[in-house]
């Protein structure tokens, strides 16, 4: 014999709910037309088994989470660090490609490759627009898991991209290079021409050091190795006079009230300590 227990409130007030409740209020003919909409899977297309797996297709990953372009092809910056962006799309497209079959990573790998190739021949014509499309079909294709390939897809594209002047474009497919192969020098140099291009010096010399620890034959790091410090210190130097410049104007405006300037007061460094001392003078024309 069933045995029947007794329903819980939670269940009763379940059983009064009406069929009509489990209706979405927003269904209406737009989302049957769309049928795909609602659910979180691929739909199958006529003709496909349903019960097939269905396969993240890379390209449309790379196009709706890729970097916003200006108009003259330079990525925009929102905010974050570019490391940051690289390695959530990185991990992104991982987690999307964890089910892939290998055969079909190695099938992706191979058409990735012709591309590269069909780039690298544009490029030897000069041809820089088409070589930039052809690596970025490229990176559309060439699953995640293999980031070696896809370091040198970004490399080759910044080396298009510096030929079409697009430089912070190029910096940032230099920076997702040298994250996905820490040891690519090739694209540890490019970043380091394209951050002196920019007079980010600084930032220049840490990737030429960074070259030649790497590959201490690189004759091109070692040379910039040795100029750039020079550099870096007349600029700094040229910066700090401007910088008093301005607190000397900024001082004036200040103290012209009160029929006073900078003028009347002297700082003199003491040679044996280094410190310094300010001392107020009420004609400084008359001691000079």
């Amino acid at each position: 014999m069933e045995e029947f227990k007794a329903a819980s409130p939670l269940e009763e007030s379940l059983n009064h709910l009406k069929l009509s409740d489990q209706k979405a209020p927003g269904t209406g003919p737009r989302d049957a037309q769309h049928p795909q909409s609602l659910g979180s899977g691929c739909a199958p297309s006529p003709g496909q088994d349903p019960t097939e797996e269905c396969f993240h297709d890379c390209q449309d990953s790379f196009e709706a989470r890729g970097a916003v372009l200006d108009d003259e092809g330079n990525a925009q910056d929102d905010g974050s660090s570019s490391k940051k962006q690289t390695e959530l799309e990185e991990e992104y497209l991982l987690e999307l490609e964890k089910d892939m079959p290998e055969e079909e990573k190695q099938k992706r790998r191979k058409e990735s490759t012709g591309l590269k190739e069909k780039g690298n021949e544009h490029f030897k014509k000069g041809d820089y627009g088409e070589a930039e499309d052809s690596y970025t079909k490229a990176l559309q294709i060439c699953p995640a898991c293999f980031q070696k390939d896809r370091a040198v897809l970004f490399s080759n594209r910044a080396a298009a991209k510096m030929k079409q002047d697009k430089t912070e474009a190029a910096l940032s497919d230099c920076t997702k290079a040298v994250e996905l192969d820490p040891h690519y020098v090739r694209a540890l140099l490019r970043r380091a021409e394209l951050y002196e291009k920019t007079e980010k010096l600084d930032e220049a010399l840490e990737d030429y050091k960074a070259v030649l620890e790497k590959d201490p034959s690189v004759h091109q790091a070692r040379e910039a190795c040795m100029r750039l410090p020079q550099q870096i210190e007349e600029r700094n130097e040229k910066l700090k006079k401007e910088m008093l410049g301005k607190l000397k104007d900024l001082g004036n405006l200040v103290l012209r009230p009160f029929g006073l300037s900078t003028e009347n007061f002297q700082i003199k460094q003491d040679s044996s300590t280094g410190s310094y001392s300010i001392n107020f003078v009420q004609n400084p024309n008359n001691n000079r």
